[in-house]
């Protein structure tokens, strides 16, 4: 029989927190990455825009780590 114990929980809800946010983050820079260059390529003035499009999702990965510690 498998024991679950309260450290092992709490060690895996950690690693759910930090992995489920990195693949969110990954994949939302992934689609605005792909519109950004596309739209760079129809208009160079769109560069500083498009920049921060893709850094934002990037704090999704800091609220996982947040959530994360307050566990």
């Amino acid at each position: 029989m498998v024991e679950f114990t309260t450290e092992g929980l709490e060690a895996l809800s950690k690693a759910i927190a930090i992995v489920g946010t990195g693949f969110a983050s990954a994949w939302a820079e992934k689609v605005i990455g792909a519109a950004a260059i596309g739209a760079m390529v129809e208009n160079e003035s769109l560069f500083g825009k498009a920049l921060v499009l893709t850094v934002l999702p990037e704090t999704i990965v800091i609220f996982g780590l947040v959530v994360a510690i307050l566990i």
